[in-house]
């Protein structure tokens, strides 16, 4: 009887040892496999996102053109003055940036740039919401290398709250499409709108790549 039990003893140890091994051994294949899988989506992944850097910099290139030109840059200078003209000077009487970008006191923005263009040679563009971005949010184009623009355009923090949905519908506000509409003896910028609305979305579409400043 004890010969008996001690036999069952020895083949119960013996079928949990080969049980354990077993899943063990399972365990280790899954594992093999599971990671096998992990390294091809993580190579497919980086592949992908090579093929999208490549085009999204190309994209942004153009977005860079339109965006340090004149028509554009004027409106997000880097101090609290607005730029003027196609040699981006500052702006005569030298208006300030105020609170809202409205301008402050008595010199607003819509004191001199009415709803609509001023008729005339380099008279006062127009628009309803002539306007600086705000002071808390000034958005400065002036002296930024491409990488170092193309970063803040993506960042909440820095473009005035804006998720790519929203950057997308932007390149269709009112004070962007008056760039194509700068008024008499003023340069267009080097893109039509619709070519640079292309670029941009395709820019914000490939993943809004910075490219690396050279």
């Amino acid at each position: 009887m004890k010969q008996h039990l001690k036999s069952n003893k020895l083949f119960s140890n013996k079928a949990r040892t080969v049980t354990v091994l077993t899943i063990l051994f399972s365990f280790i294949i899954l594992m093999g496999f599971s990671f096998e899988n992990h390294s091809l989506v993580t190579v497919a992944k980086t592949e992908k996102a090579v093929i999208d850097s490549v085009t999204s910099v190309k994209a942004f290139q153009q977005v860079y053109r339109v965006l340090m030109s004149p028509r554009c840059m004027n409106c997000h200078p880097a101090g609290d003055v607005p730029l003027q003209g196609d040699d981006s000077h500052l702006h005569a009487m030298l208006p300030k940036r105020g609170l809202d970008g409205k301008g402050l006191n008595a010199m607003k923005c819509n004191s001199c740039h009415q709803p609509t263009n001023t008729p005339g040679l380099n008279t006062p563009p127009g628009d309803p919401n002539w306007h600086l971005p705000p002071a808390n949010m000034k958005m400065v184009f002036q002296g930024k290398t491409p990488s170092q623009l193309a970063k803040q355009l993506v960042n909440p923090k820095t473009n005035g709250n804006k998720n790519m949905k929203q950057l997308i519908a932007h390149a269709d506000d009112g004070l962007v499409l008056a760039g194509w509409n700068p008024g008499e003896g003023r340069t267009l910028p080097p893109l039509s709108h619709a070519e640079f609305k292309k670029a941009w979305i395709e820019w914000i579409k490939t993943g809004a790549v910075a490219p690396k400043d050279k």
